[in-house]
């Protein structure tokens, strides 16, 4: 059963170039927008989640029981509904989670360590793999909620940060987005103002964080504010710019949330919004120091959201 689940969840793709393109993209005759506010200066910024928000990646997790290691293999979006199952009362009450990179359960979530020898071929990390393997899909398999935000944002070139639980390195993370952008899918590349998988031991360090922690909803948090102080840092702060980021997972919502109230009450002229996009939803809430507004929004309403 594991291998079956393996083998459909974490295909072997060694190409860059997918079997069969699905729709592209078409930007033609679509024209850049300008910032919401450029005619005060104020600039937008996008800060994204990637899995099961940008695009539906094939990437499973790794459940063991208990009691004889057995392993069991759930995607992300089953992990995110059955989580709270784990060590609970549930049907995964008798399973477990560990937490080494290597072996572990999101072990197809990190790098793994290469020799000379793959480095010298270029052996690919898991998660180009697994945006090789979506790009041989119809687009209405793999594009996530937040796609055609994030299009837009790619299309316009707003300063752009990833801030993903996963745990490869910010280089694998742009060379998996190359190869959707290759694909045509991208008109360009992002403009990254940074990325953030939290899970990465640099990128923890660097979010003052022990390699232990694993609570990813606190560490985006601080993935946050360090991504807004940095857009002051290379845009120049201005009292109207615009902040939003969206995410699927509703605890990483809750906290994104508060990160902006928090953002809210020492910037108080700088407008923050939380896009959420769980269960098939897309919300959108500016965020203020002591309530939120929320309006639903439709995928085709999604551009020119911040």
């Amino acid at each position: 059963m594991v291998d079956t689940l393996l083998k459909k969840l974490v295909p072997n793709v060694a190409t860059d170039a997918p079997k069969t393109k699905s729709q592209l993209e078409l930007s033609i005759s679509r024209k850049q927008e300008p910032d919401r506010n450029h005619h005060l200066g104020g600039r937008s910024f996008y800060f994204f989640d990637f899995d099961d928000n940008i695009a539906f990646l094939a990437t499973p997790v790794v459940l063991f029981h208990k009691d004889n290691g057995e392993e069991i293999l759930v995607s992300s979006g089953e992990f995110a509904q059955i989580s709270r199952q784990i060590k609970e009362e549930g049907h995964f009450y008798d399973h477990i989670l560990d937490f080494d990179d290597k072996n572990g359960s999101f072990r197809f979530y990190r790098d793994y360590e290469q020799s000379l020898w793959t480095k010298a071929f270029r052996r690919k990390q898991a998660f180009e793999k697994d945006i090789l393997d979506i790009l041989n899909q119809a687009d209405l398999m793999w594009k996530g909620p937040s796609w055609n935000c994030f299009y837009h944002a790619v299309f316009n070139q707003r300063p752009t940060s990833i801030i993903t639980a996963r745990g490869h390195s910010p280089e694998t993370i742009k060379k998996g987005i190359r190869l959707i952008y290759k694909n045509g899918h991208l008109p360009k590349e992002p403009n990254y103002l940074d990325i953030f998988p939290v899970n990465h031991p640099p990128t923890k360090n660097r979010l003052g964080h022990k390699l232990n922690d694993t609570d990813v909803a606190v560490m985006k948090q601080k993935a946050i504010r360090m991504s807004v102080e940095k857009a002051f840092k290379d845009y120049g702060y201005n009292p109207h710019h615009r902040f939003g980021m969206s995410d699927d997972d509703p605890r990483n919502v809750e906290l994104i949330t508060e990160e902006f109230r928090a953002l809210k009450k020492d910037y108080p002229d700088v407008s923050f919004f939380v896009i959420s996009t769980s269960h098939g939803e897309f919300i959108k809430k500016e965020v203020f120091t002591d309530y939120s507004v929320e309006q639903n929004l439709y995928p085709r309403h999604q551009l020119s959201l911040f």
